[in-house]
């Protein structure tokens, strides 16, 4: 005797599954500082095993340009301009401006080509500020950076053009009781 039984044919369908976006952060505050909490997310995420960058414009760093990050954690690379003081001018010597645009010009590179999942741009609003890195660029670069590729810039006198683009907006204050 043979029994038949009745089964449904299985349709895969594709689904869609959306990509998921990365977020513009902003940290701002009306003094120039570290922000310690940017890096604490940065050292988590990296701990994660996700490719960190961490690019800090005005902070000098001797011999710490694109041509020598320093590693902090296996998926932290972490870089300062290649010049002895920390910048708060916008007149600069012609080897201080060649460093500045050079780690610029990597930071842009290493965003477009995908090589990290978090990016940390660290007082890129004073370099604007200071006319050190032009407004329109740094708009450029987050309208082209990879879909997946979250941002998070930092300083003082954030422009009101990322402020407009930014999907998260932090403002820290100091607040001093007597």
């Amino acid at each position: 005797m043979v029994a038949q039984v009745e089964t449904r044919t299985l349709t895969l369908e594709p689904q869609f599954h959306p990509a998921i976006e990365g977020l513009v952060q902003i940290v701002t505050a009306p003094h120039r500082n570290f922000f310690t909490n940017v890096m604490a997310q940065a050292l988590r995420v990296a701990g994660q095993g996700t490719p960190v960058l961490v690019v800090q414009f005005l902070k000098g760093g001797i011999r710490m340009g694109p041509d020598h990050p320093i590693h902090l954690c296996q998926h932290l690379e972490w870089l300062r301009c290649n010049v002895p003081r920390c910048i708060d001018t916008p007149e600069l010597e012609p080897h201080e401006m060649e460093a500045l645009a050079e780690l610029w010009q990597y930071t842009k590179e290493a965003v477009i080509r995908d090589r990290f999942s978090l990016v940390v741009l660290d007082e890129l609003s004073l370099a604007i500020h200071l006319g050190l890195i032009a407004e329109a660029e740094v708009l450029d670069l987050i309208a082209q950076r990879p879909r997946h590729v979250d941002m998070i810039l930092t300083g003082p006198e954030m422009p009101q053009s990322l402020i407009d683009r930014a999907d998260q907006i932090t403002e820290l204050r100091r607040s001093f009781c007597p």
